[in-house]
């Protein structure tokens, strides 16, 4: 393998460092990226007289945006995970291989699900939970958002590959120029313009269109990756390997989806004359858990690349060095994201609606949601540090325990109880969930390292 100047080295860096210098970055980049969505909310939540059912609207349409986000990853963290391990099997033409048909499979994807998303949009909003007065809203948001669903496919899941190589920086800045732009273009289109919830989706398309430019920039003319977008012909066995390894972060994805879109249905549904005020502060309160699992996501997906590059190279003891290094990062973050939600949520409430109702009403449910999140840490490091090694069989079912769990519980509560009850779904899951997967990890990991990525 030529020599190429590296950020990271994955293979020899010492991991007490090497896992902050990767998972910092990452963890800001999605701090940065949770601006997208909760820029745009309280933007739109402050529109005078219309803010709060203009803000229940864009909440409906959080799960198709989060679909689409889900196919990306699907490719990104389908192939970002296996070029690691090639590079750490000194491989560059299979590094370059998988690169080559990630790129097209996005494309490609990027493309069929524009035309579905547009035929099927009115339906989709009214089957997510969208009321005859939020309707509107969330049918000009959509609209305009989905035109810039190339973009966002494009930047999130190939940024992936570049953080893979070691360039968290590169990643970030990725991130950081979109969120920027859509901070500096949001008040614009909203106010100035007033254009409304529509104002807020354009932003948020030009947004995307540059983090996508800065990302191909770097994929494609960027002297310092190692591994640059080369067309290449397309490898069928590559490319199910690729959805294989991805399905499990796709699944996890569109599984969270279901979960948004039950909690929307199960609050029209039994909300009764309450149902518009609870879809609004269950808005609120899923943009404050994009705080959480998004850059916990940063911390556990960014230093994916050290998991996979040394289980290539059959560093066993750096890969079980790293597991605790990440998890101890995300239990730090976590932790002070606990406190803040117990200690002060009204300063995150009143960013969207200053209504006395929504915002006593919202506060009690941040404090409820997310009492299990500091144990949240350890089931993200576990899941996605199997989904890092190429290790999907293990990582889905672990996921899938935690998600079952709370859709069960969330029917339960809310059918016996009442819809307000369904916010104690979530800490119970979070709590169970990590104790399920430790013992899972304490028991297959041996077993997993003996058998070695011979056939990864």
């Amino acid at each position: 393998m030529k020599h190429t100047i590296r950020q990271n080295n994955l293979g020899t860096d010492d991991i007490r460092r090497l896992v902050p210098r990767l998972a910092l970055p990452a963890m800001l980049a999605q701090l940065v990226n949770v601006l997208y969505s909760v820029v745009d909310r309280m933007y739109i939540g402050n529109i005078p007289e219309v803010g709060e059912l203009a803000l229940a609207g864009v909440g409906v349409c959080g799960p198709i945006l989060t679909m689409i986000s889900a196919f990306a990853y699907w490719i990104g963290i389908g192939g970002a995970p296996l070029m690691s391990i090639r590079l750490g099997q000194r491989d560059e033409d299979g590094a370059h291989q998988i690169l080559s048909d990630s790129f097209r499979m996005l494309l490609i994807l990027s493309a069929a699900l524009t035309l579905a998303a547009y035929l099927f949009q009115d339906r989709l909003l009214t089957a997510f939970g969208a009321t005859s007065d939020i309707f509107p809203y969330a049918q000009s948001y959509m609209r305009i958002y989905l035109a810039g669903t190339v973009f966002a496919i494009l930047s999130l899941g190939l940024n992936q590959f570049i953080i893979c190589q070691g360039f968290a920086g590169f990643g970030m800045c990725s991130v950081v120029i979109g969120a920027v732009c859509n901070l500096i273009l949001d008040p614009v289109f909203l106010f100035v313009l007033g254009w409304g919830a529509a104002g807020a989706a354009a932003a948020t398309v030009l947004s995307q269109f540059a983090s996508c430019l800065f990302t191909l920039w770097v994929l494609l003319f960027g002297h310092r990756t190692p591994i640059r977008i080369t067309l290449r012909p397309f490898r069928a066995d590559i490319c199910r390997r690729i959805l294989t390894v991805g399905l499990s972060p796709f699944l996890i994805i569109l599984f969270d989806n279901i979960l948004i879109i039950l909690q929307n249905v199960m609050l029209k549904t039994y909300g009764g004359r309450d149902s518009s005020l609870l879809l609004t502060c269950n808005t609120i309160v899923q943009s404050f858990m994009l705080m959480v699992t998004l850059p916990l996501g940063g911390i556990t997906g960014g230093t994916q690349s050290i998991l996979g590059f040394n289980y290539g190279a059959g560093n066993h003891r750096r890969i079980y060095q790293a597991e605790r290094e990440i998890i101890k990062t995300g239990v730090i973050y976590c932790t002070a994201l606990f406190a803040f939600a117990q200690l002060a949520p009204e300063l995150f409430v009143r960013i969207f609606t200053r209504d006395p109702r929504y915002l006593a009403q919202t506060v009690r449910f941040i404090r409820i949601y997310t009492m299990g999140i500091i144990p949240l840490a350890v089931q993200y490091a576990i899941v996605d540090g199997f989904t890092g090694m190429g290790i999907a069989r293990t990582a889905l079912p672990l996921s899938f325990f935690r998600k079952s769990l709370y859709i069960c519980l969330v029917l339960f509560f809310c059918v016996l109880f009442g819809a307000e009850t369904i916010f104690f779904a979530e800490p119970i899951s979070d709590f169970a969930a990590p104790v399920v997967s430790g013992i899972t990890f304490l028991v297959m990991m041996p077993r997993i390292l003996k058998k070695g990525a011979q056939t990864t």
